[in-house]
């Protein structure tokens, strides 16, 4: 599943390449694709015409804010889940004359002729249109229910001390609780803790003050580089363009198992916590 750093990457890719240029037409290959409304056809009607004048990123969840005419016109909401991923082919490319491939969920076509198709292998991912003055969560729910975001002042050790007082829950079941810090999933997680040195079943009320500075520091400096290297590609991330993320290939532990160490050469070991795999060095992490 993409992660914030994907998501982010995803962002900068919509905002640099489709701001502002008036969406003509919008067709809907999938219903479930479309979460709100519920007929896809007054998702699409409340699309056209619409420019989106900047695009916004909370947790893994993409925010586009709307204009028609130059008056607000609401939101556009995406989650991308698993494999859900966004490409632009342009009016001049060969590709365009081409049939969108079968895993195409929504085709959106601007004005000068370009078209972003939004694919899906596994049609987890979903849209939202939030109307003018509607809040957010109103509508997309699960933004309710996001904790606060790791490059925010509010989230720093003494709110995870906080956060975490008395549970008895592994630190890396805690890190993929999006209610606790939003964005945050399997990939950079096990990363974050192999750089702050922390065994991923450690009971998360029992990491004393150090651990918890070394860990916000380390899940802060984690994903600002896998943002630098466009995020992290292991099966289906792309961006815009089709590039995949370059952060995969500097990874320390994550689908390591068995690999030397990058720091001191023991086995990579991967156990399960919480029905997910953890990857993590028996020495470096204590």
């Amino acid at each position: 599943m993409p992660e914030l750093p994907e998501v982010e990457t995803v962002r900068r890719g919509l905002e640099q390449q489709t701001l502002h240029l008036p969406i003509a037409r919008i067709e809907v290959l999938r219903a479930r694709a479309v979460a709100s409304p519920p007929d896809p056809d007054a998702f699409a009607a409340a699309l056209v015409h619409c420019s989106v004048v900047a695009w916004h990123r909370r947790g893994k969840y993409l925010i586009g804010e709307l204009h028609r005419h130059n008056q607000p016109a609401g939101h556009w909401g995406v989650h991308l889940r698993m494999t859900g991923q966004f490409q632009l082919v342009r009016q001049s490319d060969s590709a365009c004359a081409s049939a969108p491939c079968p895993h195409t969920r929504v085709r959106i076509w601007t004005a000068d002729g370009n078209e972003l198709r939004f694919v899906d292998v596994r049609s987890f991912g979903q849209m939202w249109w939030v109307p003018p003055g509607a809040a957010l969560d109103s509508v997309i729910t699960g933004m309710g229910k996001l904790g606060p975001e790791p490059f925010s002042d509010s989230f720093d050790a003494t709110y995870l001390q906080r956060a975490l007082q008395g549970s008895q829950r592994p630190i890396k079941t805690a890190l993929l609780d999006q209610s606790l810090v939003a964005g945050v999933g399997n990939i950079y997680a096990d990363e974050s803790l192999f750089a702050a040195g922390i065994r991923p079943d450690t009971p998360s009320g029992r990491l004393n003050g150090r651990q918890l500075n070394n860990l916000h520091t380390a899940l802060v400096d984690v994903l600002q580089r896998s943002i630098g290297a466009g995020g992290t590609t292991f099966s289906d991330f792309r961006d815009l363009s089709g590039t995949n993320g370059n952060y995969g290939g500097v990874a320390l532990v994550y689908r390591r198992t068995g690999q030397p160490c990058r720091h001191c050469g023991t086995p990579i070991r991967r156990d399960r916590l919480g029905g997910r795999s953890s990857h993590w060095c028996p020495d470096c992490q204590h």
